[in-house]
């Protein structure tokens, strides 16, 4: 019998990956309750010093349309004050190696970042998005994706000109909520539209849970033999269909290197009711079970990749335990069984075993250890009538 490490068997997968946090922006963004400014600080803080260095702080949009980040301002002051440096110096954390993105769907968003940046508390990266099926962006955006792609095209150079990177986000690549299957082409084809207006790297969705494992290598295949370059391309799946930890191994087989994703699997389509009151987010929601909503889950998938050996930067108890403090903040249970269940048991619980072992196999006479009878082969040999 020959033994295979992963990479032999998978030779593209990555031995590192880097994941991005998106709570605090995505996963925050659709609650129905506002979440205190000093919690959103709080977490930012505590998962750069878990390990994050890739983190969306805010969406720079109306707050008519998404009060919850209507604190956008002071949470990203906050993440270039003195204090924050500070607070990252005594834990040996260099902030200047920490990327800061916002949310900047339409221009007026771009432009309020590139304000920020001039205040000295702007972000190090924004975000657009455009879907390749065009009801699903039109709702998104309210724009056609022809004009879409002149303002991206637009904010890109500003972005250039203020020093701010722009990463383009290409959604319905699985699927679309509004009118069903779409094509994988369609999705390479506008990864390629992105680079080529200038955007720094593409973020891939499955917005709402559409993917499969298969469809995924597929997808991540075509992408990396047109853009080999793995830091361009960074996977985003959600956990509608619990189907988001086989679209990761499926995609780090591929070769992807870049993952996102929130504490408790929280997230998806902004709210469209805050505290009291209806507000607008993007109008009605698209899924049928608000329990079966949500991104990939943070907890999950650093006990998943830290048990395949491959390497990701950070400390994962330290990330259970914010899990586990996630669930008073919002104040339920959420979709992280990591934080349930912990890391893969090494020591077992020798409490839940049986008593009368050890003697059993002393009256038996057996040795400690003995696993099959004295008098049997050491080694079975499967006979030629089994092997088919």
């Amino acid at each position: 019998m020959t033994e295979q490490d992963l990479w032999t068997i998978f030779p593209r997968m990555p031995r590192k990956v880097t994941i991005g946090d998106i709570t605090v922006r995505d996963g925050f963004q659709h609650e129905e309750r506002f979440i205190s400014t000093e919690a959103k600080k709080y977490y930012l803080e505590q998962l750069i010093f878990a390990g994050c260095r890739s983190i969306e702080v805010t969406n720079l949009g109306s707050p008519y349309i998404i009060p919850q980040f209507s604190d956008a301002e002071e949470v990203m002051a906050y993440l270039r004050s003195e204090r924050f440096y500070k607070r990252c110096s005594k834990r040996g954390v260099d902030p200047e190696q920490v990327c800061l993105t916002c949310v900047t769907i339409r221009e007026p968003a771009v432009d309020r970042a590139i304000d920020l940046k001039e205040r000295g508390i702007g972000p190090d990266r924004v975000l657009m998005m455009v879907s390749t099926e065009e009801e699903h962006h039109f709702a998104n955006s309210g724009t056609t994706l022809p004009e879409y792609w002149r303002e991206a095209e637009r904010c890109i150079r500003k972005c250039d000109d203020a020093g701010i990177k722009m990463c383009g986000t290409v959604s319905t690549i699985w699927g679309s909520p509004i009118t069903g299957a779409t094509e994988l082409k369609d999705a390479v084809e506008f990864t390629k539209r992105w680079l080529d207006i200038g955007a720094s790297d593409v973020e891939h969705a499955d917005h709402d849970g559409s993917a499969s494992a298969a469809e995924v290598y597929r997808y991540f295949s075509m992408i990396l033999d047109e853009i080999p370059d793995t830091e361009r391309h960074i996977a985003h799946f959600h956990e509608t269909r619990r189907m988001a930890p086989a679209s990761v191994l499926a995609a780090l087989q591929a070769g992807i290197t870049n993952y996102e994703a929130t504490l408790g699997g929280m997230g998806g389509q902004p709210a469209n009711f805050l505290d009291d009151r209806p507000v607008p987010g993007t109008g009605e929601y698209y899924y049928a079970d608000p329990r079966f909503v949500g991104l990939l889950c943070l907890e999950d998938l650093l006990v998943q990749v830290d048990e395949m050996g491959i390497e990701h930067g950070y400390d994962v108890d330290r990330v259970l335990k914010l899990g586990q403090l996630m669930e008073k903040t919002v104040g339920r249970k959420l979709r992280s069984e990591a934080v349930v269940h912990g890391r893969k048991e090494t020591q077992g619980h020798p409490e839940f075993a049986r008593p009368g072992l050890k003697e059993k196999k002393e009256k038996q006479g057996e040795s400690p250890g003995q696993k099959a009878p004295a008098d049997w082969k050491a080694q079975a040999e499967v006979p030629e009538r089994a092997k088919g």
